[in-house]
């Protein structure tokens, strides 16, 4: 990805929160030069992977691959005793975020706004393949019972519950506009606890063609 369409998709991501009065901390508007000397007080920050995530998956086309996150709060069971996760995503129009997995986390996705989101399920077999069986699902505490394959329509204000090993993949109901989703969960770990069902990339590599407006959670260390 070039750096100038992360710096485009930040800007964008700011004002479509504040359209929907979700407002970030302040850290959040921080430019490099605000990090710097700032690593031992910001430590649960750059350790825990908080801030800014764009990811386009290894497609090369964020528009029809890809998501923009950005976590809140999250934590590190190497370091502290803070045992969940949250996260706030915008999601577009039928723009995909692959089939997968997490073997240990269990979240609550949430639509908080905006479009439709529409998830398809299948549980996994031992061989973490697809199964064949139905998937019995939470949608606001209501059990759903979902085929193998089968979608789920969350509408703003609805959330579904995730468990481990219940594969996954959502986009953004086309003619709904943009998605505003929550994410509440247990500790999230993008570097070792998702298991895709394709092999993709999950951090961008970056053409640095204008300076960063903002950092990427990814890319604290080789800044500070």
């Amino acid at each position: 990805m070039k750096r100038s369409d992360v710096n485009t998709l930040i800007e964008d991501a700011k004002a479509f929160f504040k359209s929907h009065h979700f407002l970030l901390p302040p850290w959040a508007f921080w430019g490099p030069s605000d990090w710097k000397g700032k690593r031992q007080e910001c430590a649960e920050i750059i350790e825990n992977m908080l801030g800014w995530d764009i990811t386009e998956f290894g497609s090369g086309d964020f528009g029809s691959c890809g998501l923009m996150l950005f976590t809140l709060r999250n934590g590190n069971p190497k370091r502290d005793k803070k045992t969940y996760a949250e996260k706030i995503m915008i999601v577009r129009e039928n723009q995909e975020t692959p089939m997968h997995f997490h073997w240990n986390k269990m979240e609550d996705i949430i639509n908080r706004g905006g479009g439709n989101l529409i998830i398809e399920l299948y549980q996994s077999t031992p061989e973490e393949e697809f199964s064949d069986e139905p998937v019995m699902v939470q949608v606001d505490g209501i059990t759903r019972r979902v085929e193998a394959g089968g979608r789920v329509v969350i509408t703003p204000g609805e959330s579904i519950c995730l468990t481990q090993g219940l594969y996954h993949r959502f986009y953004g109901e086309e003619g709904k506009g943009l998605v505003l989703v929550g994410e509440v969960s247990q500790v999230n770990d993008d570097k070792t606890d998702n298991r895709f069902h394709r092999e993709v990339g999950r951090f961008p590599a970056l053409d640095e063609d204008v300076a960063p407006n903002h950092l990427l959670c990814s890319e604290y260390e080789n800044y500070l």
